[in-house]
């Protein structure tokens, strides 16, 4: 049997890997999801896996079965391949995060889906694929164990076309509530565990020094987190991840972090506005301890990046400049701007049901307008989100970051990353035209002008 699994791409980042130059490679570094499904894999199937950002889905191809996997923005491009496979009398069966949330969705669009998680029904998949009898949706009645968990094959990959395939996951999910997350949604709000055993004998196993935990949140539990952070150090590797701020009221369990090898969080500050984060259930940061918590973070040699996002109804024209300054002030390493994206199946789309304007799936990559803001016109979030990625990301300013970086602890050991991740980001602004306005400076200059047209 022949199997063939496609992560897809649309948009601009269509074999954006053939570019010569900012080819999106730094951005490109897990496959995990394909990665997971292929281990599972019985070993007399065969498998092969295709990553449209770098090559062409090979619609000929002699094979048994096709495993797309997508988030929300690439479903509508899934349902174009499994509709052109299906033409082809091949089976399709879609599996991921927006499947996941929206299975009855999906499955109109493909002979079967995998609502969750692979492990404990992919075996079923090949079994019914063989047999000719794949259809439904295909979910576990319980949450999987993550013990045991089969190595990935990471082989299946072409390395030289992504940042790393050194990706691991030690945890699954996350156990906070913010409502319009759809890792929350997904997880139901519950967070699983590998054993740490397990997870420091797959990293000891992988080559080379640098790898990325792709949890959504490891420092959840801190007792796992620590025994985690422990068995890593004799290791000497180094790594990134994701966490909340929170971490910070433990400077020995930053310390440790720092230890065992830890040199980037990606944390989820989404906006210095106490009331927006209680608004979305997530009151646990609070922006007057983000200077305390990111100097400290520096202080042990950890860059940060902040996931920003704008469009919360506590938004006006004056967020995109207040919030630029503070990033600048709080020396953030590297931002992800985002606009506020209710996704199917959270709470917070259902919420927003009757302001969304778009429900054009492939708009929902956290960089377009879909809903009607609260506080100022679609138009000019959109234009206050491009002007902050293009401005945080201006040379000048990346030159400032990283002079800063080279003279923190441990920053010339990982000022490279820094430098690599900023002028990534810095590409993404130049190939793709981000500029943007600032929508406060523009509503400033029609107000200036009222005054003069009364007199006209």
């Amino acid at each position: 049997m022949k199997v063939l699994l496609i992560a897809p791409a649309s948009g601009r980042w269509r074999k954006v890997g053939k570019n010569r130059i900012f080819n999106g490679k730094t951005f490109r570094f897990s496959m995990l999801s394909l990665l997971t499904v292929a281990a599972e894999t019985p070993p007399d199937v065969d498998i092969k896996i295709i990553d449209e950002q770098i090559e062409e889905v090979p619609w000929d191809a002699q094979v048994d079965l096709v495993g797309i996997t997508c988030m929300t923005a690439l479903a509508p491009r899934a349902y174009e391949i499994a509709a052109e496979f299906r033409k082809r009398n091949i089976p399709v069966v879609l599996g991921g995060m927006h499947p996941t949330l929206c299975a009855e969705e999906a499955l109109n669009y493909a002979d079967a889906v995998v609502s969750g998680d692979a492990e404990g029904v992919w075996l079923k998949v090949i079994a019914d694929a063989q047999a000719g009898q794949l259809r439904g949706i295909y979910r576990n009645d319980y949450p999987c164990q993550l013990r045991g968990l089969k190595r990935p094959p990471r082989h299946l990959l072409q390395g030289k076309h992504y940042a790393t395939i050194q990706a691991v996951q030690a945890t699954r999910g996350c156990e906070n509530q913010c409502d319009f997350c759809s890792i929350s949604a997904a997880s139901h709000h519950t967070q699983r565990r590998r054993l740490v055993e397990e997870v420091a004998n797959e990293i000891a196993e992988i080559p080379g020094r640098f790898f990325i935990l792709v949890d959504d949140n490891l420092t959840a539990d801190r007792d796992y987190a620590r025994n985690l952070f422990n068995a890593l150090v004799p290791l000497r590797k180094k790594w990134v991840t994701q966490s909340t701020l929170g971490i910070v009221d433990d400077p020995d369990f930053v310390r440790l972090m720092a230890k065992a090898g830890c040199i980037g969080l990606f944390v989820g500050l989404e906006t210095f506005s106490d009331g927006n984060l209680e608004a979305v259930n997530k009151g646990f940061h609070r922006v007057e301890k983000y200077r305390e918590a990111i100097r400290l973070l520096h202080s042990h040699g950890i860059g940060v990046e902040a996931g920003i996002v704008f469009g919360f109804d506590g938004d006006g024209p004056a967020v995109f400049k207040r919030t630029l300054q503070l990033l600048d002030d709080l020396e953030v390493d590297l931002i992800q701007a985002s606009i506020f994206t209710p996704l199917p199946g959270t709470p917070r789309f259902e919420a927003m049901s009757s302001r969304i304007f778009d429900r054009n799936w492939s708009h929902y990559d956290f960089h377009n307008v879909v809903f009607q803001p609260q506080g100022m016109s679609a138009e000019a979030l959109q234009a206050g989100h491009d002007w902050v990625t293009y401005e945080f990301y201006r040379p000048w300013r990346i030159a400032r970051r990283l002079t800063r970086q080279a003279q923190r602890p441990r920053g010339l050991a990982s000022l490279l990353y820094h430098a690599a991740i900023n002028f990534a980001y810095y590409g993404r602004t130049v190939c793709w035209n981000i500029k943007g306005w600032n929508p406060a400076k523009e509503r400033k200059l029609i107000f200036d002008l009222v005054p003069q047209l009364s007199k006209a």
